[in-house]
């Protein structure tokens, strides 16, 4: 699986994780997803095997719950992952998942420019988190449950 996951990465210029995590406490790059069959290390993901820099994956990452700590926001921060241009990540928790990524992929599909043609487009993907979290808080209250249920939504890159 993930083998089939690094081929693809060489046709298409996003990609979306939506699977289980393991946190790599003493090299974050150690850190891995995890599919029904295999698993994929953060640190391949950024691999020079993918030798065009327009190529290299826009990454959005949904990651369970009961693995986010805090080591992740230094995980997309590390130096040595600076190939990917943009990472998304944030946690499954509920119905939250369920209705940020379709209005996610909705806005960026909705203000694709004209030369983007028929491809994806994940440049406005800072954009497009912003618009659906802030769309899932006009459903919410003030209590902290409700906090936390779309404060774990981050963004890096462009």
């Amino acid at each position: 699986m993930a083998y089939i996951v690094i081929q693809n990465m060489q046709d298409f210029s996003s990609i979306h994780l939506a699977c289980h995590a393991s946190q790599g406490g003493a090299d974050p790059l150690k850190s891995r997803f995890l599919f029904h069959r295999g698993s994929l290390e953060l640190g391949t993901i950024h691999y020079p095997q993918i030798k065009s820099h327009e190529r290299r994956p826009r990454i959005l990452v949904s990651v369970p719950n009961e693995h986010r700590r805090r080591e992740d926001l230094r995980r997309y921060r590390s130096p040595r992952s600076g190939n990917a241009r943009t990472v998304g990540v944030w946690q499954l928790c509920g119905h939250a998942e369920q209705e940020v990524a379709p209005d996610l992929y909705s806005f960026i599909f909705a203000h694709m420019g004209s030369d983007s043609g028929t491809a994806f487009d994940g440049r406005l993907s800072a954009h497009a988190l912003h618009h659906a979290t802030r769309k899932l808080r006009q459903f919410l209250d003030d209590y902290e449950r409700s906090l936390l249920t779309w404060i774990p939504f981050f963004h890096f890159g462009y």
